[in-house]
C-alpha cells in the first residue's frame, strides 16, 4: 500500500492511500472459501453453489469489508507513526470516479491538524483581579435578613407595606411564567409598590418590567429571564397573589447566636457583623476568582490568534453524533465551542510545556474545598471535619470521579500559571460594584 500526505495549508492536509490487489486478494479469497459450504443459491444444494457464483453473489460486499480493515487499520498506523495531532477524525472524499470493480483502489482522507504556535503571556493586559468588600449596608442588609428568616411568619389577608407577597408573574407572548415572593422594598418605585397595599390572594396587578426594581439584575430572579433580557426589557406582567404574610423579626440574642454559629462563637452584634463579613468576603473570594480566572482565559484566546481547520471542522460537526447536522446548524455548533477549543489548545500547550502534576494531597484538598463549596450553598456554613472527610472519602474511592477531580486540578494550577504571569492589578470594590463589572456594565 502506499500512502501520502498532501499539504493544503498549515492546518488542512490529505492523506491518500492506494490499495493495490495484492493486499487484500488473499483474505477475500479466504472469505470466499469459508462461504462455500455455508451458501445457498436457488437450484443448487448447500454447500454445492459453484464458486463463480458464491463470488458473484458474495464477492463484493466481503471484498468491501476486508478493504476497509486494510484501509482502517493502515490510516490509524499511519496517524501514530507520522504523529499526527489531529483536531477531529479523518473524513473520505466524496470520489465519484470510485468503483470497487477496480482491482487498484484509492481513497482520500481530509484531516483538520491541530495548529503550531508559542504560548505568549507577556502580552499587555487590562486584567483585574477584584478584592469584593462586604460594606456596611450590605452587613446591616443581612443581620436584617437574618432576623427575617428566623423570625414569625404570620399569614395576612391583605397586602400591608414590609410584607412579603408570593404569587406569579404571566406574559405568555414574552415566555414569562414564574412563581416567586416578591420583597415590595426592591421595587424601584414607591407608587407601585403602593398598588399592593390592601390587595388580597386571588387580586392580580399589572406592571411593567422597564424600571420595575431598583436592581434590574433582580428581574431575572423574579421573572426567571437571562442576563441579556435584563436591561432591555420593556413588557407589561400580570402578577397574580396567591399569598401573603408579615414577618415578626427575631430578637438579636445569644439564643439565635448560638443556633447559626454554635455555643458561645458569637455574643454581640458586633461580633455577628464581624463573622458575617468574614464568611461573605469568603464566598466573594471565590466568586472573584472564578471572574479572575474566566477573564484570563478569554486573554489568552483573544492574544492567540492561530489557525484552525473551521471548514474542515464544520463539515466534521455533520458527521458525529447520534442526531447528524445540517450545515447551517453545524455552523451554530462550531460557534458556539471554537473559543472552548482555542483554550484547549493553549491548555494542552502551556500543560505540556509546564512541570504542573497531581498528587493525592492535591486531590483531597480540591475535593475537599469543592464539598464545603457545596454545602455552604444549601446553608451547612460550618459542617465537622468528620462529615467532610467522610465524603471525600466516597468521591476518591470511585476511579470516574477521580480522573474527573484530577483534570479539573490541572485545570485549576494551569490557569492559577496563566495568572501569575498576567500580574493583574488589584481592585477593591463592592459587590453592587462588583456584579456590574461581571456583566460589563
Amino acid at each position: 500500500m502506499d500512502i501520502k500526505r498532501i499539504a493544503i495549508d498549515a492546518v488542512n492536509e490529505v492523506i491518500v492511500l492506494t490499495v493495490p490487489h495484492m493486499d487484500y486478494k488473499g483474505q477475500v479469497a479466504k472469505r470466499i472459501n469459508e462461504k462455500m459450504p455455508l451458501a445457498t443459491v436457488k437450484g443448487f444444494r448447500k454447500g454445492a453453489v459453484p464458486k463463480a457464483l458464491v463470488e458473484k453473489q458474495y464477492g463484493t460486499a466481503i471484498k468491501i469489508e476486508e478493504v476497509n480493515k486494510v484501509v482502517d487499520l493502515a490510516l490509524q498506523r499511519y496517524i501514530q507513526t507520522e504523529r499526527l495531532n489531529l483536531l477531529g477524525t479523518p473524513l473520505l472524499k466524496e470520489n465519484t470516479n470510485f468503483s470497487w470493480d477496480n482491482e487498484e483502489l484509492v481513497f482520500e482522507y481530509e484531516i483538520g491538524l491541530a495548529p503550531q504556535f508559542d504560548i505568549n503571556l507577556d502580552t499587555k493586559n487590562e486584567i483585574v483581579k477584584y478584592k469584593i468588600i462586604a460594606d456596611e449596608t450590605m452587613l446591616n442588609g443581612q443581620v436584617a435578613r437574618i432576623q427575617k428568616q428566623y423570625g414569625s411568619v404570620i399569614s395576612q389577608d391583605v397586602v400591608a407595606l414590609g410584607n412579603d407577597v408570593s404569587g406569579t408573574f404571566l406574559n405568555e407572548s414574552a415566555g414569562i411564567n414564574n412563581r416567586t415572593t416578591l420583597d415590595l422594598e426592591e421595587l424601584a418605585d414607591a407608587n407601585v409598590a403602593s398598588l399592593f397595599i390592601g390587595k388580597k390572594v386571588g387580586d392580580v396587578i399589572v406592571l411593567n418590567t422597564k424600571g420595575l426594581f431598583q436592581d434590574p439584575h433582580k428581574l431575572m430572579d423574579y421573572l426567571a429571564v437571562s442576563h441579556d433580557e435584563v436591561h432591555d426589557l420593556d413588557v407589561e406582567v400580570a402578577f397574580t397573589i396567591d399569598e401573603v404574610v408579615a414577618h415578626e423579626p427575631a430578637t438579636l440574642n445569644q439564643e439565635l447566636f448560638d443556633k447559626l454559629f454554635g455555643a458561645g462563637n458569637v455574643s454581640s452584634l458586633e461580633e455577628l457583623k464581624v463573622k458575617i463579613k468574614q464568611d461573605a468576603e469568603k464566598q466573594f473570594e471565590q466568586q472573584a476568582e472564578q471572574k479572575l480566572m474566566a477573564d484570563v482565559q478569554s486573554f489568552l484566546i483573544e492574544s492567540h490568534d492561530f489557525q484552525l481547520p473551521d471548514v474542515f471542522l464544520k463539515k466534521w460537526l455533520q458527521t458525529v453524533g447520534d442526531k447528524k447536522l445540517s450545515p447551517a446548524e453545524a455552523e451554530i455548533e462550531y460557534n458556539r465551542s471554537e473559543k472552548g477549543l482555542r483554550f484547549q489548545l493553549i491548555e494542552g500547550k502551556a500543560l505540556a510545556e509546564s512541570d504542573i502534576k497531581v498528587n493525592f494531597q492535591d486531590l483531597k484538598e480540591f475535593t475537599s474545598n469543592s464539598i464545603r463549596q457545596q454545602m455552604a450553598q444549601f446553608g451547612n456554613m460550618n459542617p465537622t471535619d468528620e462529615e467532610v472527610e467522610g465524603i471525600v472519602a466516597r468521591v476518591l474511592s470511585n476511579q470516574e470521579e477521580v480522573k474527573r477531580m484530577s483534570d479539573q486540578v490541572v485545570a485549576y494550577k494551569m490557569l492559577k500559571l496563566f495568572v501569575e504571569k498576567a500580574n493583574p492589578t488589584t481592585k477593591e470594590v463592592t459587590y453592587e460594584e462588583f456584579v456590574k463589572a461581571m456583566y460589563n456594565e
